[in-house]
């Protein structure tokens, strides 16, 4: 078999990391021998996720926009932005890749600008139903633009546009797990209506306020939680736990390991509104109550929440409103079984199988091409 060099690039947060790693383990299935680089941020959580993945990354010192654009600090980012251009132009002449992917993030502006400038063909990956900034701009030198969402022609060229779905972590995917199983792995009870409390890896405040300020409606609810507060959160969270009596329904973890058993045994989720986690959501058919974070760029969380809500695919609460309506509304809903599958129901008619592989046949069909 040919060899085939490929990079990839993207980071900053895990909707963008999950996806990128996806694609290179499909990329590998298709072509055992190809051989990946990543390209990330430096400092960025990438540096850490893709070696553990198994794959080389190599840091660039780029930052993210800041935000009103005129502010004077852009002219570092934008000289950090050269610097980095010209550091992966290096690399590219090294590597020799024959496809460059981008999946959104601070690095992939900086290398798919150098790899197009040197000839190679691009792909990028757009997650959310409202476009980056980086992808937006990078639209006109893709050869071909992979989307999850209808519609997006508001923001790419038509003729470049293949709806593929976003790339999910596969070890989710666990049909074999019993509700039994799920239920032992926290110490909780399989018969007693479960809901899922997620709020990214680094935690949601708002979420865990929602939480913080309705523990006596949760300890007095027939139901149990499964409450991740995220790494940022903990400390602040344990100290304020220490001030009350901890509901014995509520199972309280800064880090979900085995999210494949904590979907399995959750009858509703409760999430921020991220690319990733809706596509994890649809695939798994999870009822869910969105709560879109307002602190993202051009607030595309709640352009992705209202692609499903439109649908009647999931519940929407406004971050401003979730302290006071959030769990009030999942205890209803956790036991309003017609509403839960309906909404499994619509969520499962959104998902997109097998993202990965059609992405990864896209980028062998770009190096033929």
């Amino acid at each position: 078999m040919e060899e085939l060099r490929a990079i990839i690039s993207g980071g900053g947060t895990g909707g963008h990391i999950f996806p990128a790693v996806s694609i290179a383990n499909a990329l590998k299935e298709l072509h055992p021998n190809a051989k990946i680089l990543f390209v990330g941020a430096e400092g960025r959580m990438e540096m850490q996720k893709v070696p553990a993945a198994g794959y080389k990354i190599v840091g660039l010192p780029v930052r993210g926009l800041i935000r009103p654009l005129w502010k004077p600090g852009n002219i570092g980012v934008l000289w950090d932005f050269l610097r980095s251009k010209k550091a992966i132009k290096k690399t590219i002449r090294q590597f020799k890749p024959q496809v460059a992917v981008g999946v959104g993030g601070y690095a992939s502006s900086a290398t798919l600008n150098a790899a197009y400038e040197l000839g190679i063909p691009c792909l990028i990956q757009e997650q959310n139903s409202f476009a980056g900034l980086t992808n937006k701009t990078l639209a006109k030198k893709a050869s071909r633009i992979c989307v999850a969402y209808e519609g997006m022609e508001r923001f790419f060229p038509k003729e470049k546009i293949l709806i593929t779905g976003n790339p999910v972590r596969q070890n989710l995917i666990n049909n074999e797990i019993t509700k039994e199983e799920a239920a032992n792995a926290f110490n909780l009870k399989a018969n007693l209506p479960t809901i899922l409390l997620v709020g990214g890896s680094l935690g949601a405040r708002t979420l865990n306020e929602s939480v913080l300020q309705n523990l006596e409606k949760i300890a007095q609810a027939p139901v149990q939680f499964i409450w991740q507060t995220g790494s940022f959160y903990k400390e602040s969270i344990e100290k304020k736990l220490k001030e009350t009596k901890v509901p014995e329904n509520l199972y309280i973890t800064d880090f979900i390991s085995q999210m494949d058993m904590a979907y399995r045994l959750a009858d509703l989720v409760i999430s921020r509104a991220g690319a990733s986690s809706i596509s994890e959501l649809c695939l798994l058919g999870k009822p869910c109550i969105l709560v879109p974070s307002p602190n993202v760029a051009e607030d595309h969380q709640t352009h992705n929440a209202m692609a499903l809500v439109n649908k009647q695919a999931a519940l929407y609460v406004k971050d401003a409103n979730a302290i006071t309506d959030l769990i009030p509304l999942a205890l209803t809903t956790v036991v309003d079984t017609g509403k839960l599958k309906n909404l499994g129901e619509n969520a499962y008619k959104m998902a997109y199988k097998d993202s990965a592989r059609i992405i990864a046949e896209e980028v062998l069909k770009l190096i033929k091409e």
